[in-house]
């Protein structure tokens, strides 16, 4: 089988501290697989090595066929590997309609070749679609208002719509749902659900585990910087290993 995302033998160590070891990590296209763990555990430090803003010390993550090593992390995205983060980075002094414009402008043109000031106004398509995918986030009628003067549940869905509009091949989503009330968590549940979103394939770091059973088609669980399992959600809610070594904690990383 080939696998959209292959992360083989990868190692990073901060002084003397091993955050991973040796992680091995096969995602399957089309899934939504589901990375849990206790606090300092290593998740993020994992994602920020398959997107380029950390480099292993050793071990390869090949994306569609290509190793990511060393690749800056806007050639990263824009080869289809698009990471929504867990304080939401958006653009708060513009509008939610430009927010959305403006990675769909970078994914068609590349990062440093438009000018979003100059040229947002021209792109009637780009616009149409920012606008449908506003409304797939229930967002459209804020797309007049700045994004800095939304909700918090609203700022991580509007960054899902700018992860969205890029058309990513794979999706990896830290945390979508922290710091969101349980109406505002079942939302997005239903939105990563929907017909659009369903059939992409997402990696998600959470640690709410309603949305992780609500979600997931397998889950790794990363303890201590190894991965000590992997497996169906029926699988891992029984594994020993893993209620020890996290289910049933209540943790932040």
């Amino acid at each position: 089988m080939s696998y959209i995302l292959d992360i083989d033998g990868v190692n990073k160590t901060f002084g003397g501290l091993h955050a991973l070891s040796d992680v091995n990590l096969k995602i399957e296209e089309g899934e939504t697989h589901a990375i849990i763990g206790p606090n300092g555990a290593g998740k993020s430090t994992l994602l920020n090595c398959c997107i380029g803003r950390l480099i292993p010390d050793t071990g390869t993550v090949t994306f569609n066929g290509k190793n990511m090593i060393g690749m800056p992390p806007y050639d990263i995205n824009h080869a289809g590997m698009v990471r929504v983060f867990q304080t939401p980075e958006i653009f708060p002094d513009l509008t939610l309609l430009q927010n959305v414009m403006i990675p769909a402008l970078a994914k068609r043109d590349g990062t440093f070749k438009f000018n979003p000031f100059k040229s947002l106004a021209k792109e009637k398509s780009i616009i149409k679609e920012a606008h449908a995918t506003l409304a797939d986030f229930e967002l459209d009628k804020f797309h007049n208002q700045l994004a800095g003067s939304i909700s918090r549940g609203d700022k991580r869905r509007l960054e899902l719509a700018m992860g969205l509009i890029q058309h990513p091949d794979l999706l990896l989503l830290d945390e979508p749902t922290a710091g969101m009330a349980r109406h505002d968590t079942n939302r997005t549940i239903d939105l990563l659900n929907s017909d659009r979103m369903k059939t992409m394939t997402k990696v998600i770091i959470e640690h709410d585990m309603h949305v992780v059973f609500s979600l997931a088609d397998r889950i790794s669980v990363l303890a201590r910087g190894h991965i000590i399992a992997t497996g169906r959600p029926e699988d891992i809610k029984n594994d020993p290993k893993v209620k020890e070594a996290y289910l049933g904690e209540s943790e932040d990383e």
